[in-house]
């Protein structure tokens, strides 16, 4: 059971920030949410894995979950590992193949679904994707990875273009065109940054290396989420764990409890797990870890290191709560951020 923050161990303010009964008390349509993320594995057979998220998926939904969301690039094995200009060919369209089943799962089970997927959105342009599907199975839009890594076994460059920062209205033809889905009238987006309103809350997705960046979290928490989603793959060099593999673990837990904690927002990271193999190198072991994480930063789920389902409820007074006693958002200098536009500062 969630437990309301420690108040006396706050920053001493003028005015007792001890919350009364009535300040708790959420406002209209902020009724608390369930939230399910899922952790697991993905082998080469496709088939395979989505009957497998079809079965986690029904698990969570069974717990109460409403929204659920699905790990990185959830319907294969990451693929990333080396450039091979065959392993495009693992990409499909949104809506497509992939999103349609996704779709029709959320329709029975009345759930809304995050399927973060491979996307092709035209020949030779390929995204890293999030599908955002509501819970009557319609699709509210794509968040469209915004920041790509490119590291040893992360060869994310070589298959993905970034989000869009620039966001343009689509034309009449581009409306009308399936494969190109417009942002419906509860989408809120700035810079290629986006909310949704879906049926039981409203929420921001943010795929892997965008974790490690906390503009990301505070553009999206600014729209008007509720919850941040960070469907992930992030795992171990072999040859590194025994060094770093804890630390490694640590700081990606911290970096994403911080964005709950400066935001005053709830933070779902859902990340994959087993060992995945690459001739010619040691593989990747992705070490799982997802979590559930509050307002104040305080996990309320948390996963090893095998298949598992987590769930949490979330409540929108905590919210409420916390950024009343720890105004972040109310104390901003906005006036005085600019440049942070730069990319360096110094001589």
């Amino acid at each position: 059971m969630e437990r309301e923050p420690e108040t006396q161990n706050l920053e001493p303010r003028a005015q007792s920030p001890e919350p009364t009964a009535e300040s708790r008390a959420p406002r209209a349509g902020a009724a608390p949410f369930t939230i399910g993320i899922i952790q697991d594995a993905a082998t080469a057979d496709v088939a395979a894995n989505l009957r497998n998220t079809d079965r986690l998926v029904r698990e969570a939904a069974n717990r109460g979950a409403q929204i659920i969301c699905l790990k990185e690039l959830f319907q294969s094995p990451y693929f990333c590992k080396s450039q091979q200009v065959d392993r495009f060919d693992l990409a499909e369209p949104i809506p497509g193949p992939t999103t349609e089943a996704v779709q029709r799962l959320a329709r029975e089970l009345e759930v809304v679904i995050v399927a973060p997927v491979f996307e092709r959105q035209a020949a030779g342009l390929y995204r890293n994707s999030a599908a955002i599907i509501d819970a009557d199975g319609s699709l509210l839009g794509v968040y469209r990875k915004m920041h790509i890594p490119d590291d040893p076994l992360y060869h994310e460059k070589y298959y993905f273009t970034p989000g869009d920062a620039q966001v343009v209205e689509p034309t009449k033809s581009q409306a009308s065109d399936p494969g190109s889905p417009v942002p419906s009238p509860g989408t809120g987006q700035a810079g290629g940054f986006k909310v949704w309103k879906t049926r039981y809350a409203t929420i921001g997705v943010l795929i892997c290396w965008d974790q490690w960046y906390p503009e990301a979290a505070r553009i999206t928490s600014l729209l008007g989420a509720q919850v941040l989603f960070y469907p992930t793959a992030i795992g171990w060099h072999p040859a590194e764990k025994a060094e770093w593999g804890a630390a490694q673990v640590e700081a990606w837990r911290t970096i994403q409890r911080s964005h709950a904690i400066a935001n005053g927002i709830y933070v779902a990271s859902p990340n994959r797990i087993g060992h995945e193999d690459e001739p010619g190198t040691g593989g990747i072991t992705f070490f799982g870890h997802s979590f559930i994480a509050d307002p104040f930063g305080r996990c309320l789920a948390e996963a090893g290191e095998g298949e598992e389902v987590l769930v949490a409820r979330c409540d929108p007074a905590l919210t409420e709560t916390v950024r009343r006693n720890w105004p972040f958002l109310r104390d901003r200098r906005v006036d005085a951020y600019g440049p942070i536009l730069n990319r360096y500062l110094g001589a």
